[in-house]
């Protein structure tokens, strides 16, 4: 088996310092299935819209976008000595749509701070947009809405 190497984009950010790999199998692509190498993620793919019995990737992503962008609200409202209210949630909405015959994706993060006032939830979500992976992996690829209630 031959290996090709494909170098990292120009301009791209290089870590120091890993702090976890997350690893991954999948075959069939999306009417397949993949599980982590640690055996916790096990799970049966299928299309969009289909009737299979498995998930797909933008819910995969939307799952784990959600649950980073929540810690990094949590890492705003530390730093700005803020308590984060009971029922903090992110609903992440991943559409995969189609332009000139081109696939792509588009989001919205639908966030709850319910109890906050408007500038401090603002706060929160502004320093979390840029804190959050997800977020900077996504900014300037894709259309990104980030609608929150208070």
């Amino acid at each position: 088996m031959e290996t090709i190497e494909i170098t990292k984009a120009a301009g791209t950010t290089t870590i120091d310092k890993v702090l976890y790999t997350g690893k991954t199998h999948t075959s069939g692509g999306r009417d397949g299935a993949s599980r982590s190498s640690d055996g916790n993620l096990d799970i049966k793919l299928s299309s969009p819209g289909s009737n299979g019995a498995g998930t797909n990737p933008e819910q995969l992503f939307a799952a784990g976008w959600s649950a980073c962008f929540i810690g990094a609200i949590g890492i705003a409202a530390a730093k700005n000595k803020i308590a984060l209210p009971e029922g903090t949630a992110v609903d992440a909405e991943v559409d995969l749509g189609v332009t000139k015959s081109e696939y792509f994706l588009q989001a919205r993060l639908n966030v709850s701070l319910p109890g906050l006032d408007e500038t401090t939830a603002r706060i929160l979500i502004e320093a979390a947009h840029q804190t959050c992976p997800y977020s900077k992996a996504t900014r300037g690829n894709i259309d990104v809405t980030i609608n929150v209630s208070i």
